[in-house]
């Protein structure tokens, strides 16, 4: 099984690209070659594994919100768009480098396109939930608005084309809602109906990147305080209400609040006492580890890592699937929700020492990390890839 050539199709955002790095590391390990399909602005985080990067020009806003289109399938639209232009830089690398297996984010539309091309397996790797027998029933409504606007049926037929002029007969909405095999990147706990998951789908739970995992470029405060951490992700960082919620909700507490801000200007938060850290960019990972309370926008990246390091969440979802992972945390009884809208320096406050001293929080987060831990692994999930070559 040696010396197969794996090729990832990667999603040019660091929320997909994070969770399958140490599978591409451990896959690299083991002798096999690994080509890495990414945007150019991120090529750096995925060079680190030794896998060759194939970089092409990327359209995805980075840290920037406001420059997404508001309405579902626009958004969509963008991941269809960057997967059409970069189309012809994949083909060109790969018809004289043919992949024996396609692995691919659930953004890297041309993955199973390609797979298709040039007669190999595809697999989606999945960073988060994904769709059980009866998904489109039980979404029937959110669905159907979808598909039926505007931007939705324009969204399908500029598909169905790429897929038309790529020798692929298929209906659009089912080529991308019915992936032939699946790896889940996620803990069982965060999956939504679990059990209507069809078999085509296996779960190899988290798998931490080591590299993330040494950075120790931050250490616990000498203080003995309480750690605090908010962060809202890389694409939700122009939040200034919500940060200077924070910064005045704890200002005259007994917490050391450490705050990845991402682009937004520090100053505008005015002078912090020295308890109150504020950075642009943190390793989520070493303060997660020592974290009492993690204010978070429940990406599915941060949401795993805090099951995983047992940590109860204030989640103020903002987009996206956070909605749907807020509850699923409030759900499982490791934290609360807090609607962007209600927050304020007290409610805020309140929250944060609510799932922080609450017993019930605590015993439920023990059980759940118990089983995030045990049912994921970076060996257990390259095994999983591995099955699939030739």
């Amino acid at each position: 099984m040696q010396n197969q050539h794996i090729a990832m199709i990667g999603s040019t955002a660091p929320s997909h690209i994070y969770p399958s790095l140490a599978i591409i590391r451990e896959l690299v390990a083991r002798g096999h070659r690994v080509s890495y399909a990414v945007g150019e602005p991120l090529t750096g985080l995925v060079a680190p594994t030794g896998a060759e990067v194939v970089s092409h020009p990327s359209i995805l806003p980075l840290g920037d919100q406001s420059a997404w289109p508001e309405d579902p399938a626009s958004q969509m639209r963008v991941f269809l768009d960057e997967g059409i232009q970069a189309m012809p830089v994949l083909t060109d690398f790969y018809d004289e480098n043919r992949p024996d297996l396609v692995l691919y984010d659930i953004g890297g539309l041309p993955g199973p396109v390609l797979a298709r091309r040039y007669g190999v397996p595809a697999v989606q790797l999945s960073p988060t939930y994904v769709a059980w027998e009866g998904y489109e029933e039980d979404m029937g409504e959110i669905v159907t608005a979808i598909r039926t606007s505007p931007s939705g049926k324009d969204y399908f037929a500029t598909f169905t084309r790429w897929l038309n002029e790529n020798g692929i007969e298929a209906d659009a909405w089912d080529w991308i809602s019915h992936p032939e095999q699946v790896l889940a990147l996620l803990p069982k706990a965060m999956q939504p109906n679990v059990e209507r998951v069809p078999s085509s789908v296996r779960f190899v739970g988290p798998a931490l990147d080591p590299e993330r995992l040494a950075d120790r470029s931050w250490t616990p405060p000498s203080s003995g305080r309480k750690v605090l951490l908010m962060s809202l992700g890389t694409a939700f960082t122009d939040q200034l209400d919500l940060f200077r919620a924070c910064v005045d909700g704890f200002r005259d507490s007994d917490w050391h609040v450490v705050i990845s801000i991402g682009q937004t200007d520090p100053a505008a938060l005015g002078p912090l006492p020295e308890h109150i850290e504020v950075r642009s960019f943190v390793p989520q990972l070493a303060v997660l580890e020592a974290a009492s309370a993690f204010i978070t926008h429940a990406g599915m990246g941060g949401s795993t890592e805090s099951l995983w390091y047992g940590v109860p969440t204030v989640a103020i979802p903002l987009a996206t699937d956070g909605f749907g992972n807020a509850a699923k945390l409030a759900e499982l009884g490791v934290g609360e929700q807090l609607p962007a809208d209600e927050v304020t320096a007290s409610t805020l406050r309140a929250a944060v020492e609510r799932v922080a001293g609450s017993p019930s929080v605590a015993a439920r987060l023990a059980e759940v990390r118990a089983e995030t831990r045990g049912n994921g692994g970076i060996e257990r999930a390259a095994d999983a890839v591995e099955s699939f070559l030739p």
